[in-house]
């Protein structure tokens, strides 16, 4: 920094500048007063013309100073005469802008490097080909433009991004993403909650590439990596950052990885974020699969896993410490719930299939006074009490606890019977 700051120096391009913090703040207030851009430039850059005796002098006098760009801008022509430059982005096009013509600080008066010139200087010798970053620093794209033909260098492509939004819950409007107010902006919340890299690197792409939801369609088992990725679909107005549309896609990239891998996912984010229930991931891992696998095959599978700790949340009834009663029995079958479960026990058969366990369960419903089909319910309501349904929430909700849940029978089948019985044994105590 300090090489290139001396040659500017030496080749008249910058110049070490005086200015107090108290002169520049009287600056910014005639600026302001005068309703004029703020700065320093032109008529306010009161070092730039010092004479070399006049510098060393002040050097010499121990006199605190920066080194400031002398920027070939004008300053004395309305924007819209004044040279406009031209930069290829890599994202937006041709970008063209008035030149720069501010004195900007390049190096501060402890000899540290701003942004500007430390861009500049660590882009170029660290061979970067392209620059990508906020469009919030478009504005300082004519002072990278002329640092970098003052100092000799070469132009990577610049990308400007579009900046990140999301509808503001309060107000219903877009609004930039913000450190402070949302945690969705930190990687820290992904990893807490527990996302996989898989299903945020999926969504992501929905954001940077215009065209990526088409492809996935087209190429729904495609490696990620099979697409191509280009700069020139990079939206450069703002993209809407949306959880939803991440948990949804959550759903359907999970669905998609096996069971074995899930288990493996869920150990290792439990060992950082929940290590209390990470037992359950490695004891028995044939059952913990078998849960992870509910409802996930056939042509239409069940998209119930979003991320670890809902993942967690959503099985927590097989395990019995976190097993709860969460969810009311239905109101038109709430005098009946002994009678359903008492006739359950005393015909459930562990080794029935489905369709035999389903069928005692509709000769449950008839017996006591349930429509052995919610179409029949549905015809002659006055005649019933309710539908088969009912009855099988009853059932639902002493062994889960909830009164919606992939297929009770599958759920059954990895509880065992044991456990089955003990817990419509204990609903109904």
């Amino acid at each position: 920094y300090q090489c290139f700051a001396k040659k500017l120096v030496k080749q008249g391009q910058a110049y070490p500048c005086f200015l107090t913090s108290e002169e520049i703040e009287e600056i910014r207030a005639k600026q302001e007063a005068n309703k004029e851009n703020m700065g320093i430039y032109g008529k306010y850059a009161l070092c730039r013309d010092l004479t070399y005796e006049e510098i060393e002098a002040k050097i010499n006098a121990g006199e605190s100073y920066v080194i400031r760009l002398k920027s070939s801008g004008s300053t004395d022509l309305p924007p819209e005469e004044m040279r406009h430059i031209e930069v290829e982005d890599g994202i937006r096009g041709t970008l063209s802008m008035p030149e720069n013509n501010q004195d900007v600080v390049i190096l501060k008066a402890n000899g540290i490097p701003t942004y500007h010139f430390a861009h500049v200087i660590d882009d170029h010798f660290m061979r970067t080909t392209h620059v990508v970053r906020g469009a919030e620093w478009l504005p300082s794209l004519p002072i990278h433009v002329e640092l970098f033909e003052k100092v000799g260098f070469e132009m990577p492509v610049f990308c400007h991004t579009a900046q990140l939004m999301k509808i503001d819950e309060e107000t219903g409007q877009k609004r930039k993403l913000s450190k402070r107010k949302d945690p969705e902006l930190s990687l820290d919340y992904y990893r807490n909650e527990g996302y996989h890299p898989a299903a945020v690197r999926e969504y992501l792409l929905t954001i940077l590439n215009s065209n990526y939801e088409e492809w996935r369609a087209e190429n729904p088992l495609a490696a990620i990596d099979d697409f191509t990725f280009t700069t020139e679909k990079m939206s450069n107005s703002g993209a809407l950052f949306d959880l939803n549309k991440l948990n949804d896609i959550s759903k359907d990239t999970l669905v998609r990885i096996p069971a074995s891998e899930l288990r493996e996912f869920m150990a290792d984010w439990s060992r950082e974020f929940k290590p209390e229930i990470t037992h359950f991931f490695e004891d028995d891992c044939a059952y913990i699969e078998k849960i992870l696998d509910l409802g996930r095959a056939g042509d239409k599978p069940r998209k119930d896993l979003i991320y670890a700790k809902q993942i967690f949340e959503f099985i927590s009834y097989f395990f019995d410490d976190y097993f709860k009663i969460e969810d009311d029995v239905p109101a038109n079958a709430s005098s009946d719930v002994q009678d359903i479960l008492t006739e359950y026990l005393a015909s459930y058969n562990h080794e029935d299939d489905q369709s035999e366990w389903f069928s005692k369960i509709r000769a449950i419903a008839e017996k006591l006074g349930y429509a052995a089909k919610p179409k029949d319910y549905k015809k002659n309501p006055e005649i019933y009490k309710g539908h088969v349904g009912d009855v099988s929430t009853v059932i639902r909700i002493a062994l889960m606890g909830r009164a919606q849940s992939p297929d009770v029978w599958e759920i059954q089948q990895i509880l065992g019977e044991e456990r089955t019985r003990a817990r419509i044994k204990q609903f109904m105590s």
